[in-house]
């Protein structure tokens, strides 16, 4: 990326997060909902629930919850492309002399800061809550690294969905699925307890993949080829959805 597209990068990414900052109920409003699961799941259905493990269900059901977090906020990040598609904003843009992509970009690095900042959140109220790991240093980088993926993999399919979206509602309705996806995944329940058509799609989903890798990194086990298994997945659908997004922005504003 040249020098003229990063700082063009950089002052609209600023704009953007301005916006964030004048609106911080959608930030409130993007951990509410995964707060209240939290909530739910470890003291109300968490004696309930046998998961075959030492670990207490905090920790069990954590990964899943990091995971709809970001579900959560990339919704917003298709909102927000919404308006700027519908407000006129990127047909001035494209007038100007600045570097095309750096419109997507800022959009992108804002849903990267703001889901960062929801996840931190979250993560507070688990320890909060009782939420204790021996995790390494190393350890707790690579699960950032990988929630950092999973962030630009849903952000992208965001831009893609913002994109193309007709109504406003449209605009931020593609994050249900996405939302609903971890709980047939093994982020609440092991998937051998699962009926076997349901099993088997819930072992062969990326969320199983990307729960179980974190939880192995945060329990200190080892996590196998189940990582590679999980950044395949990320990595696949990222370049999918990437792809996807620049030709539909290219050939809306051409």
């Amino acid at each position: 990326m040249s020098t003229h597209a990063v700082s063009n990068t950089r002052a609209l990414t600023g704009r953007s997060l301005r916006h964030v900052l004048r609106s911080p109920d959608t930030i409130v409003t993007t951990v509410l909902t995964p707060i209240a699961l939290l909530l739910l799941f470890v003291y109300v259905f968490g004696g309930a629930i046998t998961t075959g493990s030492d670990e207490p269900y905090l920790s069990y059901m954590l990964p899943g919850i990091l995971l709809i977090t970001i579900a959560s906020g990339v919704a917003y990040t298709a909102y927000r492309l919404f308006l700027d598609v519908q407000s006129g904003i990127f047909e001035r843009f494209t007038s100007m002399p600045i570097a095309r992509l750096s419109v997507l970009w800022a959009h992108v690095l804002t849903s990267l800061a703001a889901n960062l900042i929801s996840l931190a959140v979250v993560v507070g109220v688990a320890l909060m809550m009782g939420f204790r790991t021996g995790a390494s240093a190393a350890a707790w980088l690579a699960v950032a690294g990988v929630l950092v993926l999973f962030i630009l993999t849903l952000t992208w399919i965001a831009v893609f969905a913002g994109l193309s979206a007709k109504t406003i509602d449209g605009a931020s309705a593609f994050s249900y699925p996405l939302i609903f996806l971890p709980f047939v995944s093994s982020a609440f329940v092991p998937t051998g307890t699962m009926p076997g058509p349901v099993a088997w799609f819930a072992e062969n989903q990326p969320v199983t993949a990307v729960v179980n890798t974190i939880r192995a990194l945060l329990a200190q086990e080892p996590v196998g080829t189940g990582i590679w298994v999980a950044l395949a997945w990320l990595l696949g659908i990222l370049i999918l959805s990437y792809l996807l997004g620049i030709t539909k922005y290219r050939s809306k504003f051409r």
